[in-house]
């Protein structure tokens, strides 16, 4: 099973979103270009009406200049729980605890619990300097174009890639982790 965002968050992130777009003086024409998402999604978004994939919402953050976790409204100041960006109905979650930028880079710390079959398929199309996972209870699957890491609980891994990844949860079980994702800073215009 696949998840997705609450639908609270869904609401904060397009109200955060064309914010940012307005602040900029762009129309949704002229983010839909810069980001390649079409106008009709951006605007369920901003509006939403629509539970966007993490890839779209890396996509419209690039055509904003911003960084994912920027657009989440994570970063200095945050409570620590940071925010429930992902999650199913059976109980899986991925929470985005803090994030870190530098002129080049966005160092994004998440924490994760996989529950039975679900899976969270990630993955941009934006080459990724890595993402380190540390398993702290149960075995991860990490599937990508690159092969197939598997990382049991007290060891730590890492994955470079520019393709979509998959994390499941080894055998159904339970998976909960912590991630920490390198990515290259978007070019501020």
């Amino acid at each position: 099973m696949s998840g997705g965002m609450r639908p609270a968050v869904v609401e904060r992130l397009g109200g955060r979103i064309r914010a940012a777009r307005q602040e900029q003086d762009l129309s949704v024409g002229a983010l839909a270009e810069l980001s390649d998402v079409s106008r009709r999604m951006l605007t369920q978004i901003e509006l939403g009406q629509a539970n966007p994939s993490v890839a779209i919402l890396d996509r419209i953050a690039e055509g904003l200049g911003v960084t994912f976790a920027a657009l989440m409204g994570v970063g200095e100041g945050d409570a620590p729980e940071g925010v429930e960006v992902w999650s199913t109905d059976s109980g899986s979650w991925g929470v985005l605890l803090d994030a870190v930028d530098t002129d080049t880079l966005s160092v994004e710390t998440w924490k994760w619990k996989l529950l039975g079959e679900d899976t969270y398929e990630g993955g941009s199309g934006i080459p990724l300097p890595g993402i380190v996972h540390h398993v702290i209870e149960g075995t991860l699957e990490i599937v990508s174009a690159d092969g197939t890491t598997v990382i049991e609980a007290g060891r730590s891994g890492r994955i470079t890639t520019d393709a979509a990844y998959r994390y499941r949860a080894l055998d159904a079980q339970a998976a909960v982790f912590f991630s920490v994702a390198l990515l290259p800073r978007p070019p501020r215009a």
